[in-house]
């Protein structure tokens, strides 16, 4: 069984069980009702009726802790059906996956599945669900609000280029040069505990941000910038432009 038919299961208890403790509360209030104006009758009646409602609540959290008890977890993870899941929920969401299993890219993000332990790693936070569809609607969810978030690329402009000169000294290049991605990288988060704050994979999709920005923007002593492409694929750091296509920026360079 796989969460999904697990889930259809369950929600028809859970509504159950919600509607009777919503009759519950209906009932409570009845009873003070009653108890304050000495409608023992009624009172009486509406006790009986919540007893029953109460019943009606015991029988579904039974029926719910079977359910769960019964869940192979460890089968569902082991057996490759929730990462098959996973994988197809979020092809149905548009989400770009790149990588093999157990790690996989959903850009900007890193996601990590051990299925020893029935986990999965959202960048360095693990996250409490057996269901591959809502982890797809909260990768999606993050996506969005990360586009929407405002890009102050004037800023990271200056911070590239100030990277830039830097390496420019480091590696004895003269002006103008092209300098790797990477480099600016590692001296934008010089630290291990930097480049936990500021990863990779954050670096490129502030990269992604300024790709179709970068004819557009100049440093303060009037300097444009150009991203360029390597023969060394490893050298590249892959990005997914405005329209979601895969691009692999590898150098920059700052000219006049």
């Amino acid at each position: 069984m796989n969460y999904e038919e697990l889930y259809v299961q369950l929600i028809e208890q859970v509504t159950q069980l919600k509607n009777s403790i919503a009759a519950a509360q209906r009932m409570q209030k009845t009873i003070a009702k009653d108890t304050e104006s000495g409608d023992l009758k009624d009172l009486v009646k509406t006790l009986s009726s919540l007893q029953e409602s109460i019943s009606t609540q015991q029988t579904s959290v039974e029926a719910l802790t079977n359910l769960v008890s019964q869940f192979d977890s460890a089968a569902y993870f082991l057996s490759g059906e929730f990462t098959e899941q996973l994988l197809d929920a979020c092809r149905d969401r548009k989400i770009d996956v790149h990588g093999e299993f157990p790690v996989y890219e959903m850009f900007p993000n890193r996601v990590r599945i051990d299925v020893q332990n029935q986990e999965i790693y959202l960048d360095r936070k693990k996250i409490a669900t057996y269901r591959p569809v809502a982890f797809a609607d909260m990768v999606k969810a993050g996506h969005e609000r990360l586009n929407k978030a405002s890009f102050k690329a004037d800023l990271f402009t200056t911070e590239l280029a100030s990277a830039y000169d830097t390496a420019l000294i480091l590696q004895k290049k003269q002006p103008e040069a092209d300098v790797y991605l990477e480099t600016l990288y590692k001296l934008m988060a010089p630290t291990s505990r930097a480049r936990k704050e500021y990863d990779k994979l954050s670096f490129a999709f502030d990269i992604a941000r300024l790709y179709p920005l970068q004819y557009e923007q100049t440093t303060k002593d009037g300097r444009r910038l150009q991203l360029g492409p390597s023969r060394k694929n490893n050298k590249a750091i892959r990005i997914l432009d405005q329209d979601g296509k895969e691009q692999y920026p590898a150098t920059i360079r700052f000219f006049r």
